[in-house]
C-alpha cells in the first residue's frame, strides 16, 4: 500500500467521498438533511469526516435513487423501516404489510411507490416481474 493511501477503516473528507462515490459534495450535504441515518463526524471548522458505514450508506442511497428509481421519500421510508432499534419500524410493520396479490407489480408501482416495498428481496422480485412483462410486450410487437 502506498504511503498516501488510507486504510479501509479511515475516515474520509467530503471531497474524498464525492470522488469515490460519484455523488457531488452539495448532494451529500443535502442528503445529510434528508436522511437522519447519514451523520458524518464534524470537527473544527465544520469539516465533515465520513466513516466507512457512512460511505456504504451513501452508496446504497445512490443505488436506490439512481439505479432502482426510488424517490427521496421512498428511500427515507425504506431506511426508516430498516432501523433496528426504532419503535416505529416494529410497531407499524404489520400495518404496512401488503396483500398477497401485491407481489405482481403494476406499471405505477415500479417507480412511484417504492416506499411500499417490503425489503430488497421483494424489490428484486418485482423488478424481475416487470422485466418479464416488458419483454413479453416487446415480443408481441
Amino acid at each position: 500500500m502506498a504511503s498516501d493511501e488510507k486504510s479501509a477503516a479511515a475516515f474520509r473528507t467530503i471531497g474524498e467521498v464525492a470522488a469515490a462515490t460519484g455523488v457531488a459534495p452539495h448532494v451529500l450535504r443535502y442528503w445529510e438533511e434528508r436522511f437522519p441515518q447519514l451523520r458524518p463526524v464534524t470537527r473544527a471548522g465544520n469539516r465533515r469526516y465520513y466513516r466507512p458505514a457512512d460511505i456504504a450508506l451513501i452508496e446504497r442511497i445512490a443505488a436506490l435513487l439512481d439505479g432502482e428509481g426510488y424517490t427521496i421519500r421512498g428511500v427515507q421510508q425504506l431506511l426508516a423501516r430498516e432501523r433496528p432499534s426504532g419503535r416505529r419500524a416494529s410497531a407499524t410493520a404489520a400495518a404496512r404489510s401488503e396483500p398477497a396479490d401485491a407481489a405482481t407489480p403494476t406499471p405505477s408501482m415500479t417507480k412511484h411507490a417504492p416506499g411500499e416495498l417490503q425489503g430488497e428481496a421483494a424489490t428484486l422480485a418485482r423488478v424481475r416481474v416487470v422485466r418479464d412483462w416488458i419483454a413479453a410486450a416487446l415480443r408481441d410487437d
